[in-house]
């Protein structure tokens, strides 16, 4: 996958930080720039709801908008699992602990026996992990540990500065053991920046769906991470997320779509930005324009949205919110306003390694049943419900 993750990596090495970085945002190198949501583009002639179509990369992070800064899709056909709870597989001809080649359809990633990403610290935004298939295995500096997945969410606010390891433990030793997940980064004002580090669980069960037909019975399901959909609401995100407050509009929904089934995405407020992501199916009709697979499609928020579906299963993800319309300023695993906070998330990181790291390992996994769970940093467990 994408080399920014490498150069981070290499990055934070320099800085004498004995960490690896998952999800890290591209452009690792120290960079201001305004955060300001870019000004409406003229609206073209009629109701045509599309402001921009752009190809999605083959690899790495996708194209996000002001309050996003980071999203991507990982897709990986992992073999059966070994007694380790990693492949069964060689991994020679891989750069072990960099590795992101996709080889045979799947990347150890940071992962040495296990894929995943070790620990790593992060500052100043929030992760949004929706594993629609698959197991993570979650720990942090903080103490708390998880293991979720086949549908459930993570939602981590790293406000003033957490390590956390983010590892993919397989085990089917008789069968594959696919992942599929998206993370995003959903930014956090300067207000917030320094909150104290808290993370949700939103179990599979628990996150609310919107099933809508069309008049020849064919089925569109919303899955609503955050949000809400006609009288379908979200759980509660974080208490100090961007998207805890109402006003903003923050929107992370998931979307499948039967085989020539129509929809219509409802029209918000003007004041959003709304990216739409078409990343399974044979493509799809929007408005009057066809819509390859792979493509993101930037939307005027305040237009309905017509959807017309090609002859596949399609499978498309909605991004949308209030601009923060701040300055950004990030630097590998860090996004702050200035430079001189990314300094000093540096300096702090290598003063308190945000509360150090209570595991024997870097990469921790959580044993080998199937058994979800969390256990936060008070000692709450929690798990889904049967």
């Amino acid at each position: 996958m994408e080399n920014t993750r490498r150069n981070t990596l290499k990055l934070i090495a320099a800085g004498g930080m004995m960490a690896s970085t998952a999800c890290d945002k591209p452009e690792p190198s120290s960079k201001r720039h305004t955060g300001a949501p870019t000004p409406p583009e003229s609206s073209p002639a009629g109701s045509d709801p599309v402001r921009q179509v752009k190809a999605l990369p083959p690899s790495g992070p996708w194209p996000t908008e002001d309050p996003f800064l980071f999203c991507v899709h990982h897709d990986d056909r992992y073999p059966r699992a070994n007694a380790s709870s990693g492949p069964e597989a060689s991994l020679s001809g891989r750069n072990i602990g960099q590795d992101f080649s996709g080889k045979d359809g799947w990347s150890m990633y940071h992962g040495q026996a296990v894929p995943g990403f070790p620990r790593h610290p992060h500052r100043g935004f929030e992760t949004i992990s929706v594993v629609r298939k698959g197991l993570v295995d979650h720990a942090d500096s903080l103490g708390a540990a998880a293991r979720y997945g086949d549908g459930d969410v993570q939602w981590l606010t790293a406000g003033n500065g957490i390590n956390h390891a983010e590892m993919f433990p397989l085990l089917e030793q008789n069968a594959d053991n696919p992942i599929d997940f998206f993370q995003i980064w959903l930014n956090l004002p300067a207000k917030n920046k320094r909150t104290k580090p808290h993370f949700s669980m939103f179990w599979a069960n628990d996150v609310p769906h919107v099933d809508a037909r069309d008049p020849h019975g064919r089925l569109t399901r919303i899955t609503v991470v955050a949000g809400e959909l006609g009288t379908r609401r979200a759980l509660s995100p974080p208490p100090q997320s961007w998207a805890a407050e109402a006003d903003n509009g923050v929107a992370v929904w998931t979307i499948h779509m039967a085989p020539h089934a129509k929809w219509t995405l409802p029209q918000t407020l003007s004041a959003y930005r709304r990216s739409l992501y078409v990343l399974r199916g044979g493509g799809v009709r929007i408005a009057q324009r066809d819509v390859a697979n792979r493509q993101m499609v930037a939307l005027h928020p305040s237009r309905d949205v017509p959807i017309h579906n090609g002859p596949q299963d399609s499978e498309l993800l909605l991004l949308q919110g209030r601009p923060i319309g701040e300055p950004v300023a990030h630097h590998g695993p860090f996004v702050m306003n200035t430079p001189e906070e990314i300094r000093e998330a540096y300096v702090d990181y290598r003063r308190t390694e945000f509360g150090g790291w209570p595991w024997p390992d870097s990469a921790p996994i959580h044993g080998r049943e199937r058994k979800r769970f969390a256990r936060h940093a008070d000692g709450r467990l929690e798990g889904p419900k049967s």
